[in-house]
């Protein structure tokens, strides 16, 4: 299948290099600035940009009726405008906070955990990241859903929320438990890039030939829960 690649910084450039594994050939590398127009005759794209290019980058990909998995975080506030554009042209989105399998496992560990804890007063809750010093949002993408996962769950006192930035720490999630009598922490610490690429390779596999807003839940649990 042909690929274009919106965004060739260091996600990229990545994303380039471990493509022939999935089965993809780059038909097209577009940078921030260039045309998306050049995209054109490729099967899927994937992009990672920045969050005020993403909704003019779907709108324009789903005129051209070419799938995209975005793994861009903090443009919620215009996600309606972008599933419009897609729902509008017919065309297919993958999106996500976070393109970590292993993330995407542990939100659900946390949502578990969440659940088990909501009718247990005596436990108060903490949720903290640390990523590198270029993340444009704090916090990140990936905090937030997680948070939005524990209240979802039924975790319904409040969630101390805090984030760092610092050096080229690619990404530590931390949720935490704590009462008088003992402490539960859950953490994810990413060790590179390549889980977030490997994850949106994977879902530009799976989204080619479909239709519709999806999550990357979709790709890996087999499951719409409403995109």
């Amino acid at each position: 299948m042909k690929l274009a690649i919106i965004g060739y910084g260091k996600m990229g450039r990545l994303i380039e290099q471990l493509a022939p594994e999935y089965d993809f050939s780059i038909h097209a590398r577009i940078d921030l600035g260039q045309g998306i127009e050049h995209a054109a005759g490729a099967d899927v794209a994937i992009e990672f940009t920045e969050p005020r290019a993403v909704a003019s980058n779907v709108e324009k990909l789903a005129e051209l009726k070419i799938p995209a998995v975005v793994g861009t975080t903090g443009w919620s506030h215009d996600f309606d405008r972008v599933r419009a554009a897609v729902e509008k042209n017919n065309s297919a989105l993958v999106w996500s906070p976070n393109f970590s399998i292993g993330v995407n496992v542990f939100s659900r560990l946390v949502s578990e955990a969440a659940r088990l804890l909501a009718n247990q007063p005596q436990y108060g809750a903490w949720a903290w990241e640390i990523h590198h010093h270029t993340k444009k949002d704090a916090p990140s993408g990936t905090l937030v859903k997680l948070v939005e996962d524990m209240k979802r769950a039924g975790y319904a006192r409040p969630i101390d929320t805090s984030s760092n930035r610092a050096g080229a720490h690619p990404g530590t999630h931390e949720i935490g438990f704590d009462s008088a009598a003992d402490t539960i922490t859950l953490r994810h610490t990413a060790r590179s890039r390549e889980g977030f690429a490997r994850g949106a390779l994977q879902a530009a596999q799976w989204i080619f030939g479909k239709r519709g807003v999806y999550k990357f839940e979709d790709v890996l649990f087999g499951e719409t829960r409403g995109a």
